[in-house]
């Protein structure tokens, strides 16, 4: 009987990383650009957060920047702001959780890598880390997960 030499966890890993490769190269294939890219990871990012029925939340600002940074800044009415960042170059894994029509994406980096700051708030301003940033999305296809995930590997790689 042959066993084989690479641990089960790095085979995994190899076929995950040449899986991200062919997709990539596809990607190119298609001439999706740079520009295209990133104006599509906005646009899906956008399109599927979830954004807090609560009513005190006046308005939301999530993005993927060319320099490879998500961003997402909360405004409430009360004045108080909440704004987690991170570069892409430390994430980690993609999560997601839920079905096609709501669900949760969670971004998680290798250590304390999140960016979390809290300004106007009654209990005073905070400037924290995380790692894990949670995302609550709708219409959330497995198909545009699978492209979101290319263009944030795309950015990952890019930014190295």
């Amino acid at each position: 009987m042959l066993k084989s030499v690479l641990p089960k966890i790095k085979k995994v890993s190899l076929i995950l990383f040449l899986l991200t490769a062919a997709s990539l190269g596809y990607c190119f294939r298609t001439g999706m650009s740079e520009q295209e890219m990133l104006t599509w990871g906005n646009k899906c990012l956008t399109q599927s957060y979830d954004a807090p029925t609560d009513t005190k939340l006046k308005k939301w600002e999530l993005e993927l920047t060319p320099d490879a940074f998500i961003r997402l800044r909360k405004t409430y009415q009360n004045g108080k702001q909440e704004y987690f960042s991170f570069h892409l170059h430390r994430l980690a894994d993609m999560n997601y959780l839920g079905n096609t029509d709501n669900g949760t994406l969670q971004l998680k980096t290798m250590a304390d890598d999140i960016i979390v700051q809290t300004h106007n708030d009654r209990q005073g301003d905070l400037d924290t880390l995380a790692t894990i940033l949670s995302l609550r999305v709708k219409n959330m296809q497995p198909e545009r997960l699978d492209s979101l995930q290319m263009v944030l590997d795309y950015f990952k790689a890019k930014s190295l």
